[in-house]
């Protein structure tokens, strides 16, 4: 009992110190920070946020205080202070965050996955594969152990020595990547990074739909492209994500949809036939449905958060006519 007392304080001493190294970094609300290291991110946010529609892709998030919700299909995952949320392939989600303010803000890193490196660790290091298990979600929460809270923090550490980087942080994020596949997290990710199992197989579809997304789904021609009956595939693809491919390549469209009329400035027919509609009407009440406003309607409001006002030129009263 005193024992695992003393293990709990000494991961509470090591997530206080990680949270004091994050806020060193990033003390404000400002855009996340985007460290030198690998695409390792940092962020600080002192409310809590609306839910956000975003594609979550491979990687690790850790928060470090504070908590948040993300919502896969029908599933809601709730995540906290000292949990890792491990994003195994390319999920559409809702995420929010719940718990912060500006005496507590939150804080959280991200650093994406290799799984290709992740496969060449489990060869080099000849490690054991756990017992076959069924196909589980792409996104998995757990407990961030002490071990792995440490190499977290000496990864945040180097950024005060910026010419160690290039020759000490291959190293521990190497170490990331070995002491994941130590945890409860082994069997999650054994799945999706050994070469044949049904988890692989899903990942290689989905990276082919998200190449692919604007090109008509033929569910069949999918599923015997990685060696899976129809309906077998259409099983795991639904465990691993949480969807149908039909629904996966909806929602593909959508949030690409949103970003080119956001950032490119389109209008909405131009746009519904870029990522593969045929029915520009169609596309308005799914993009209705999934962001709960009309396109122009909803990208007026994404430039107005960003300080920015549309030019009268972009003729956005287009676009809700393709909206009701």
């Amino acid at each position: 009992m005193k024992q695992q007392a003393r293990e709990q304080e000494q991961l509470e001493a090591v997530r206080q110190e990680l949270a004091a190294a994050i806020a060193n970094w990033v003390n404000s609300d400002a855009a996340p920070y985007v460290t030198a290291i690998q695409r390792l991110t940092l962020y600080r946010l002192q409310m809590p946020s609306e839910p956000i529609r975003c594609i979550f892709e491979p990687g690790i998030a850790l928060i470090v205080q504070g908590s948040k919700r993300v919502l896969l299909g029908e599933e809601t995952l709730s995540y906290h202070a000292g949990q890792l949320l491990v994003t195994a392939v390319n999920v559409p989600t809702i995420a929010n965050i719940t718990t912060a303010s500006p005496e507590q803000p939150y804080l959280a890193l991200w650093m994406p996955i290799d799984l290709q490196a992740m496969a060449e660790l489990m060869v080099e290091g000849n490690l054991s594969p756990p017992r076959p298990q069924p196909t589980s979600r792409g996104i998995a929460v757990g407990q961030a152990n002490t071990a792995i809270l440490k190499s977290f923090l000496r990864l945040i550490e180097l950024l005060d020595e910026p010419e160690t980087i290039p020759v000490l942080s291959p190293l521990i994020l190497r170490e990331i990547l070995y002491r994941l596949l130590m945890s409860d997290f082994g069997a999650h990710l054994w799945q999706i990074s050994t070469a044949g199992s049904q988890s692989h197989r899903i990942a290689h579809a989905i990276d082919w739909l998200q190449a692919n997304f604007a090109k008509a789904l033929r569910v069949e021609e999918l599923a015997a492209s990685v060696q899976m009956s129809a309906s077998t595939f259409h099983h795991h693809f639904k465990a691993l994500t949480a969807m149908s491919p039909l629904q996966y390549q909806k929602k593909l469209r959508l949030h690409e949809a949103r970003r080119l009329m956001l950032n490119d400035r389109l209008d909405a027919a131009t746009t519904a036939f870029r990522v593969g509609y045929e029915s520009a009407s169609q596309f308005g009440r799914e993009y209705h449905r999934m962001f709960g406003a009309p396109p122009a309607r909803d990208i007026m409001g994404l430039l107005q958060a960003m300080g920015v006002e549309p030019s009268a030129d972009e003729n956005m009263q287009r676009i809700d006519t393709l909206s009701a």
